[in-house]
Formats: structure tokens, C-alpha cells, sequence
């Protein structure tokens, strides 16, 4: 009696991730409110046209009913704000994990491969800058390169008569992200250099060597994709932790600038009619938590389901 074709067929370690996600309640249920608050913030803009005005004002309907969760102290739609904060506040954290990953990818692989004193001194550069308070460091470096970021702004209105609106509005997140970026790569750099570190040893990385490849092609079209399993996991759990930096700044000013808002400044707003109109700090603060524990909850189910063997330890 022969087998059946199901039977002999092989599985790939992508299927064997996404079905041992799959069995995690928890990750799907991050990764459905993931998937719709990604929809709500950069597709149903689009979709709603012309009747989607976050910055309209009307004072005439001040902490009114309008809209699906009323309006603010200055009678804008305060789920148009949500939706407009949360594109904003998630811009920075995509972009600024974007960044950390290129960042940390090319110098955490370079110092695990090589190994020896360039692998010590690189990684005595990391741990001093680790060594440094994020928080503040990213508030100097940013009103540092504010000033250059919003020449460039200028000019591109000015000398190449680019959208005002457009530009005012998406370079008020670039000094934040580079910031952030800049100094959020460390710890992607050492989890980096330490599986180069294992898989430089490995016998088809020294085959490739036997070869005569590069080195440039061994690190990235060998090691680099043996690696992808930490850096996903890694990747997913940084864009939270980028997103609540984003809000600490914003809620003490010093994040998206006005008019525009991100979930920090729509909950630094609220905070002042916390006892009188509660809802337009709760509703904000809610989508903000909500949004946290899902990528978070689906980060831990990515590590489940790409490293099972770290998840039994």
C-alpha cells in the first residue's frame, strides 16, 4: 500500500511558523486590531474623502455629539483625530524600526562576523551610547537637527513649489524619527552581532570563504537571511516601544507640533478636561493601550512561532 502524495509532502519552516501562530489566541487577536488600526489609519482617510477633517474647527460645537465619538475644546472630530494622530504617531514608529533595522543590521552583522578587536570596539561604542539616558539624548539630538529639517521644508515649498500642507505635515515627524532612529539601533545591533557571532563558525559560511566570495555577499546572502527569525521578533516588539516614546514626547511637548496631532498630543489635550469631559482623554488613551497590546501581543507570538525552542526555556 503506497503512501499518499499529502503524506510524503514537506512542509516549509514559514508554514510551521504561521501554524503555530495560528494557534495562538492571543497573537491572532493582535494581529486582527493590528491589521484595523493599520486600515483606519492610512486607508479609511482616503475612503471617507472629503467629509474626513480632523483640523476643522467649530467652535459652535464645542464638546458636541457630532461624529462617531463626539468633538474636542475646539469642536474638531475627535475619531477624524484619533485616526489622523494615529497615522502620525505610527509613521514615526515604522520608519523610525525601519531605520533602527538598517542601522542595526549592517553594524551588529559587520562586528559579529569579523569578530576579534573590530567586534570589541564596535561593541564598546554600543555600550557607551547604552549607557546614555534615551530619553534625553533623543530630545537634544532632535532640537538639534530641527532647524535643518525645517530649512529643507522651506525650500521645498519655496524653490520647488512642493504642497505646503503636505509638507508641513510629514517633516514635523522626520526629526523625531531620525532621533529616535538614531539612537534606537543599539540594542538590534548587539542582538545582531551575537548570531553572527554564532553563525560565522557555521560549515556554509566557511564554504562560502572556500569559494572566494566577498565578504559583503557572505554577510548579506548568507548570514543575514539565517538571522531573520530575531530581527522580525525584535522588529515587531521595537515599533511599540517607538510608538510610547513618540507619545512621551508629544505629551510633553515636544513631539508632533501643532496643528497636527499624534496620540501623545491628543492625550496631553485631554488631560485638561479630564474631570469635566473625561471621553476626550479616555477615548484617545484607549486606542493608544489597545494598539500597544496588540503589537506587543503579536511580537510575542511571532517569538513563539519562529523560535519555538526559546519559548519552552
Amino acid at each position: 500500500m503506497s503512501a499518499s502524495p499529502d503524506a510524503n509532502k514537506g512542509t516549509s519552516l514559514t508554514k510551521d511558523a504561521w501554524l503555530r501562530l495560528r494557534k495562538n489566541v492571543l497573537a491572532m487577536v493582535g494581529l486582527v486590531i493590528v491589521a484595523i488600526i493599520l486600515f483606519a489609519c492610512f486607508v479609511l482617510p482616503f475612503l471617507m474623502g472629503d467629509s474626513f477633517q480632523p483640523n476643522i474647527q467649530d467652535l459652535n460645537n464645542t464638546f458636541g455629539s457630532k461624529g462617531v465619538f463626539g468633538t474636542d475644546q475646539l469642536g474638531r472630530d475627535i475619531f477624524d483625530r484619533i485616526i489622523d494622530g494615529g497615522q502620525l504617531s505610527l509613521l514615526v514608529a515604522i520608519s523610525a524600526t525601519v531605520l533602527t533595522c538598517i542601522i542595526g543590521i549592517t553594524y551588529g552583522s559587520i562586528a559579529g562576523y569579523f569578530g576579534g578587536k573590530i567586534d570589541s570596539v564596535m561593541m564598546r561604542l554600543v555600550d557607551g551610547l547604552l549607557a546614555m539616558p534615551f530619553l534625553i539624548v533623543v530630545i537634544l539630538f532632535r532640537e538639534l537637527i530641527s532647524p535643518g529639517v525645517n530649512d529643507i521644508a522651506r525650500f521645498l515649498v519655496n524653490e520647488w513649489g512642493w504642497n505646503k500642507e503636505l509638507v508641513l505635515r510629514y517633516s514635523s515627524i522626520v526629526p523625531l524619527t531620525i532621533a529616535i532612529a538614531a539612537f534606537g539601533w543599539l540594542s538590534m545591533a548587539r542582538i545582531v552581532r551575537s548570531s553572527a557571532a554564532g553563525l560565522r563558525e557555521q560549515e556554509f559560511v566557511e564554504a562560502a570563504r572556500s569559494l572566494g566570495l566577498s565578504h559583503f555577499h557572505i554577510i548579506f546572502r548568507h548570514v543575514l537571511p539565517n538571522m531573520l527569525g530575531p530581527i522580525i521578533i525584535y522588529a515587531t516588539l521595537t515599533i511599540p516601544s517607538f510608538i510610547l516614546y513618540e507619545a512621551t514626547l508629544s505629551f510633553i511637548g515636544l513631539g508632533i507640533e501643532p496643528p497636527y496631532a499624534s496620540w501623545g498630543s491628543l492625550i496631553q489635550e485631554g488631560v485638561n478636561f479630564l474631570e469635566t469631559y473625561p471621553s476626550v482623554i479616555f477615548i484617545p488613551s484607549a486606542v493608544f493601550t489597545i494598539t500597544l497590546f496588540a503589537f506587543n501581543f503579536l511580537g510575542d507570538g511571532l517569538r513563539d512561532a519562529l523560535d519555538p525552542k526559546a519559548s519552552k526555556d
